[in-house]
């Protein structure tokens, strides 16, 4: 199960009653901004922007996806987590967890993906060594990491 405690960086945020939808509960593009606020927030905590050569290389996002669990309304408080789980040598695939605290559950999971890019060249490229520094100094685990698996619960 996973455990709001697994996450480096958590983020509170209310649950606006524009993101309902009309079936009265919070609409699924919603998530996917959640998971921009923490991705940001995780970005600020690694020092992204001080690492960036220029602005000529910088994240990409490549893939996400999300798996609803349960319903989340408004009125409510949510919580956000992010970690990385696999750091390739030039991409991040990161992990977040959505957790209502009006039913005190997990109420959503997903998964995203992020390519280094150079945007000169057009190309996928490394990431400096100073981020993939600062992001171990957060997540040392990743080191030992070998393998993922998907949507872990």
């Amino acid at each position: 199960m996973l455990d709001l405690y697994d996450y480096p960086v958590v983020i509170e945020l209310p649950v606006l009653w524009g993101e309902m939808d009309v079936f009265q509960h919070v609409n699924n593009v919603a998530y996917f901004r959640y998971f921009e606020s923490v991705r940001v927030k995780y970005y600020e905590t690694v020092q992204f922007q001080n690492v960036l050569d220029g602005y000529s290389k910088g994240p990409v996002l490549a893939e996400i996806k999300s798996q609803f669990l349960a319903q989340l309304k408004y009125p409510d408080t949510i919580s956000v987590g992010i970690k990385t789980i696999k750091m390739g040598a030039s991409s991040l695939l990161q992990e977040y967890g959505v957790w209502s605290h009006e039913t005190s559950r997990l109420v959503a999971k997903g998964e995203s993906k992020m390519v280094f890019y150079d945007f000169t060249s057009g190309r996928p490229c490394a990431m400096p060594k100073a981020l993939r520094d600062n992001i171990l100094k957060l997540e040392p685990y990743l080191v030992k990491e070998k393998t993922i698996t998907s949507f872990r619960q």
